[in-house]
């Protein structure tokens, strides 16, 4: 449980030092925070639309910004750097920083100009699909809530949350406090129903120059003679060969049946006597 605690308490940290560098920069059109941990010490990237704003006449607010950071969070040698924003309509924080501005400075009674404003300078930065709500007591005492809305916008799945932008700002004003919700699918998010037909290649023709095309023709007639040479040779030798003469195949005769010889049996012959 401690290494779990001690993560939990460094996102604690660094999600104050967020709230606190914004409350430290208003209307600068702030656009992100984000912590760095360097071995030189803490480094803190600031992403802005006023950059100028943000470092002061003779760099007065960066320097009071390190020291406040100092004391307040006991950061050790923290680093300010500043990056200017550059596709501001693309951005929720800063629209909606912009819309509170306005409603702080002109009142409720104009809002709708202002929704309308903030929707076409975010749909021509080449957004997909835009909304803003605006909640509260405006243009009466009557709480309500008002939708500005043009293109098209996820509103479920993975993509309405890693693919929309999405910002949530506050404005005080006398009536009470009105909620900003400012919601930016920009162009370059993949959509999972989208198909890009793309089309074929165009066949590329190549120009033959004349002593590539002579070199070329050389090198066919040089490989014909060579094989033509060779089949000759092949042919010669061939008939150089004496030719064997083919041995008859002998065939088995059946055997004839030769006819039996009966023997005859000769009786043997008497010896002649003489009586004397």
């Amino acid at each position: 449980m401690a290494v779990e605690r001690k993560f939990v308490q460094q996102k604690l940290k660094e999600f104050r030092i967020r709230q606190f560098v914004s409350g430290q920069l208003s209307r600068v059109g702030l656009s992100d925070i984000k912590l760095q941990r360097t071995p030189l010490g803490d480094k803190i990237l600031v992403k802005a639309s006023r950059p100028g704003l943000v470092v002061g006449r003779a760099g007065s607010n960066i320097q009071k910004l390190t020291e406040a950071l100092k004391t307040e969070f006991r950061l050790e040698n923290p680093q300010i750097e500043i990056e200017e924003v550059q596709k501001i309509g693309l951005d929720a924080n800063i629209i909606a920083e912009m819309i509170v501005n306005s409603l702080e400075r002109f009142g409720s009674q104009r809002f709708k100009g202002v929704g309308h404003k903030s929707i076409n300078e975010v749909m021509s930065a080449g957004a997909l699909g835009v909304e803003i709500l605006i909640s509260g007591k405006i243009p009466s005492q009557r709480a309500r809530t008002w939708r500005f809305y043009q293109g098209y916008l996820k509103k479920s799945g993975d993509v309405a949350i890693s693919g929309v932008n999405v910002a949530y700002k506050t404005a005080v004003l006398k009536t009470g406090a009105v909620g900003v919700k400012v919601s930016i699918m920009p162009p370059t998010t993949k959509l999972p129903d989208q198909i890009l037909l793309t089309e074929p290649a165009a066949p590329t023709m190549e120009e033959v120059t004349e002593p590539e095309t002579k070199a070329e023709m050389e090198a066919v007639v040089q490989e014909a003679e060579a094989a033509q040479s060779e089949s000759k040779d092949a042919k010669s030798e061939n008939a150089a060969k004496p030719a064997k003469a083919k041995q008859p195949v002998k065939t088995k005769q059946p055997a004839k049946k030769q006819p039996k010889q009966q023997a005859k049996k000769s009786k043997p012959k008497k010896a002649a006597t003489t009586k004397t």
